[in-house]
């Protein structure tokens, strides 16, 4: 019977101190310390203003002059003026509670983008996008298929000689076929590299001998650049991979080019149809830029001729994915012809993301203009800067099939590196 009693009293006590903990979790104050971040990075010139627990007072140990505290008794403001560390010390009744890194970066700008691009990818080799019977004596029989290529996989080298393009596979079949011989194929696929042997076959309708495949060397399409590093003239654009439209993997680029593009209409997007910018390449297809990446990220390279937007031509600062912030913003696109315009749009969540990620943000289209004429985010947007209180945030990178209004963005951060644009790399000390 005492033990009994033991074991009750144990499971109330048990009880209090879960419902206090739960308590304590849910605590106002011991939320806000748990919401400061272990590190806040910001940008020379820039703040950053965190809600404290009362009497919470903050201090830097290092005491940089370049870094200032203010305070009141619900916030804590941090300004920078050069780029440096310290630590801050969050106290409560003198005895330290938190100690928070302060890294302030190098001031840094690029100009944002929004206008309309053509884009144009040359593949490694060449993209196998299905096969094909050939008719041949014996029956129908894919060549392709029974060498045991699949869709997806890329031809690299034929006989020991490299491929770049269609028109380097045909001597090969011919010669192969005429001959009676196998082609020695080395094809690269997701998985690695492999080697096999095909046999070309005469199809008794034509004189001439077949892979049993469907084969493609470039892919083309539309998109809207990002931004341009002032500096470097790298750029960085769509915000996505770019998948070819067969196989639905993406494009293994060996190099591209982008040029100017005109949209000429829209198809409007609605629930289960996200739209489509219907665009062509400038008249001169002038080449104004290479591609030497196609990323999760979007595909990025150098320019070689300058693009303005005519709207906001002037570098604008960024902000890292911790400093985004849910409200209004905007967005920069095309929708008619080659002109850049600014619409409104709504940041419904945003992820401070501490490693890259696609998918870092959530946003609604709230502008009146932009959902009568599209629908709200239509293909071909993908890429289109995101700005919140005057800084690049991010980009526009997909849309939501049952409610075009909306879609999801990426965090500009993650382009830049992308781009091989580092904004963490230290400044060089300068000769005493």
């Amino acid at each position: 019977m005492k033990i009994l009693k033991l074991e009750i009293i144990r499971k109330i006590i048990g009880g209090i101190l879960l419902v206090s903990l739960i308590s304590v979790l849910y605590y106002q104050p011991l939320q806000q310390y748990l919401d400061i971040p272990k590190t806040i990075t910001v940008f020379e010139g820039q703040d950053y203003t965190f809600q404290k627990a009362v009497p919470v007072s903050a201090s830097l140990v290092s005491h940089n002059p370049n870094i200032t505290l203010e305070q009141d008794p619900n916030t804590v403001s941090l300004t920078a003026s050069e780029n440096g560390k310290d630590e801050m010390l969050l106290e409560f009744a003198g005895i330290p509670v938190k100690k928070v890194d302060v890294n302030v970066l190098k001031d840094f700008k690029v100009q944002p983008g929004g206008q309309s691009i053509g884009v144009k990818l040359n593949t490694v080799g060449v993209l196998v996008v299905g096969h094909h019977l050939v008719n041949t004596e014996d029956g129908k029989k894919s060549p392709g298929e029974i060498a045991g290529i699949k869709i997806g996989d890329i031809i690299t080298e034929i006989n020991g000689n490299k491929i770049e393009k269609m028109t380097d596979v045909a001597p090969f079949v011919q010669n192969a076929g005429q001959n009676g011989q196998a082609l020695d194929m080395v094809i690269s696929r997701e998985s690695g590299k492999f080697t096999t042997k095909l046999t070309p076959l005469k199809d008794k309708g034509e004189n001439s001998y077949k892979l049993g495949l469907y084969i493609r060397d470039s892919a083309a399409g539309i998109g809207t650049m990002t931004f341009v590093h002032p500096q470097t003239k790298k750029y960085g654009a769509l915000g996505h991979v770019i998948s070819d439209m067969d196989t639905k993997k993406p494009i293994v680029v060996e190099d591209g080019q982008i040029v100017r593009s005109t949209v000429t209409s829209i198809e409007k997007g609605s629930n289960g149809d996200p739209g489509e910018k219907l665009a062509r390449f400038s008249s001169d297809r002038e080449i104004v830029g290479n591609i030497t990446k196609n990323s999760p990220f979007g595909i990025f390279g150098v320019l070689n001729k300058e693009l303005k937007n005519g709207i906001m031509d002037k570098p604008l600062p960024i902000a890292l994915s911790h400093q985004v912030k849910e409200g209004p913003a905007k967005i920069l696109t095309v929708v008619n012809d080659d002109k850049v315009e600014e619409f409104e749009i709504e940041i419904v969540s945003t992820i401070p993301q501490k490693f890259p990620a696609t998918k870092g943000m959530v946003l609604k289209v709230t502008d009146p203009r932009l959902l009568e004429k599209t629908g709200g985010i239509v293909q071909g947007m993908s890429g289109s800067p995101i700005i919140q209180d005057g800084k690049l945030i991010g980009a526009v990178t997909h849309v939501f099939v049952n409610d075009p209004t909306s879609g999801y963005g990426v965090h500009i951060e993650w382009m830049l590196s992308e781009a091989g644009i580092n904004i963490y790399e230290k400044p060089q000390e300068k000769a005493s």
